[in-house]
């Protein structure tokens, strides 16, 4: 006999295709599935003919399923733990589940495959090298606005998850937070019949979903822009600044930014994004 592991295996977020031939193996050998909705989790082990028997694993009974998978585990049986959509544990249940399972010892391993905020980061047009993910924001307009207030100097590129029925308010909050020129993508039910992934201004994407309410339907990914990074005065010496002053009393910020650089050296952006901060 095998030993025993629990595999923490992605399923797909729309279509069924991007099931990896490797998940589609181990669900089929595992002697149990643990899945966050047995009836969603059924229908996709049905449509891959997967006959193994099935528990529930949610918000609100994870920690009482502990004892049960523990036992199973030192029964030497192996176990699947599925989401209803995309990899578990991101912004889905599980956590405490997994950390229970390797402090009592036993291997935790996971199979990769489909995560909705990385298909939608892949494919945004936005800086992919450093991003920070948040998941679903808060429900209520003020602990939103809070939480949004705290990133609104961050320079990495931000993801939120978000649903039907706060989307606009969501986009609204962004611009009163980030500005209406921030630039961001919305992406929508991805990998599905309808999937749309748009890039634009804040503004100009909170419009469009105004002017469309078919885009207001489904699952969403908004990823933001991360903020500019500050220009601190120290960086720059003060004779360049006050030649920086001088021209731009009398010039725009690109042109005064462009002849500061030519007669000082310092870098040409970095003194047009001083001169924005000011």
């Amino acid at each position: 006999m095998s030993d025993p592991v629990l595999y923490v295996i992605a399923t797909p977020i729309g279509n069924l295709g991007d099931l990896s031939e490797r998940a589609i193996r181990v669900l089929s050998q595992v002697d149990l599935i643990a899945a966050e909705d047995t009836r969603h989790s059924g229908r996709l082990m049905a449509h891959f003919n997967i006959k193994v028997p099935m528990i529930s694993v949610h918000d609100h009974n994870e920690s009482q399923r502990i004892e049960l998978i523990l036992k199973h585990l030192a029964q030497g049986h192996s176990i699947a733990l599925v989401s209803d959509a995309g990899t578990p544990l991101i912004s889905d249940p599980g956590y405490i589940l997994v950390r229970s399972v390797r402090e009592a010892g036993y291997q935790v391993s996971p199979v990769p495959g489909c995560c909705a905020f990385i298909a939608a980061l892949s494919a945004s047009g936005l800086p992919s090298d450093r991003f920070m993910f948040y998941g679903f924001l808060p429900a209520k307009r003020a602990s939103r606005l809070r939480t949004l207030n705290q990133w609104a100097d961050e320079t990495s590129t931000l993801i939120f998850y978000e649903s039907t029925h706060r989307i606009l308010d969501s986009l609204e909050d962004m611009i009163a937070v980030f500005g209406a020129s921030r630039e961001a993508v919305v992406a929508r039910e991805l990998t599905k019949t309808f999937e749309t992934i748009k890039l634009d201004s804040l503004a100009s994407l909170l419009t469009w979903m105004q002017q469309d309410s078919n885009q207001q339907k489904g699952e969403f990914v908004v990823i933001v822009r991360g903020a500019p990074p500050r220009i601190d005065e120290e960086e720059l010496d003060k004779k360049t600044l006050d030649i920086l002053a001088l021209l731009a009393t009398e010039l725009p910020p690109k042109k005064a930014a462009a002849l500061t650089s030519a007669i000082s050296g310092a870098n040409k952006k970095r003194l047009y994004q001083y001169l924005l901060d000011k």
